[in-house]
């Protein structure tokens, strides 16, 4: 019985190390972000469409005023907002409205083969002087308009 109960332990020790479960967990918040920005990257290029300009961001880095996780109609019913609490992602649009940046902090950084490589992990496509604490935590995966990149 007690070889049993120790052959046992040692399977589930096994099992929980090779699962890692808080891996597990920030892999799926990470595709949520990335998924949620496609979403709103796709919402801004309609935008775009009828208004031959991207919408203005605010000084909280929102999407013509309206928060993350509310309503901007008829292109999105909710703006996504961060899986994790204390995380943000952050819209920036140039003064002309021809080009924008979407970023967000990635729970696994550099792990992340889609994280940004500048230095430390820290996206600098937008040139923003705060990205190592902007989204939350260090700004590390982005998405832009297709003239420039993230």
């Amino acid at each position: 019985m007690l070889v049993a109960i120790g052959i046992l332990a040692v399977l589930a020790t096994a099992a929980i190390t090779v699962l890692n479960p808080f891996a597990q967990i920030q892999k799926s918040n990470d595709a949520k972000r990335k998924a949620d920005l496609s979403q709103i990257q796709k919402a801004l290029e309609i935008y775009y469409q009828d208004n031959n300009k991207y919408p203005a961001n605010t000084t909280a880095y929102e999407i013509s005023g309206a928060a993350w996780g509310s309503s901007w109609q008829p292109y999105m019913n909710v703006i996504p907002s961060d899986p994790t609490t204390g995380k943000n992602y952050v819209y920036y649009v140039t003064n002309d409205g021809q080009s924008y940046y979407l970023y967000a902090s990635l729970d696994r950084g550099k792990l992340d083969p889609q994280a940004c490589s500048g230095t430390n992990g820290v996206c600098s496509g937008a040139g923003l002087s705060n990205m190592e604490t902007l989204c939350g935590g260090v700004c590390n995966f982005g998405l832009s308009s297709p003239d420039v990149s993230p």
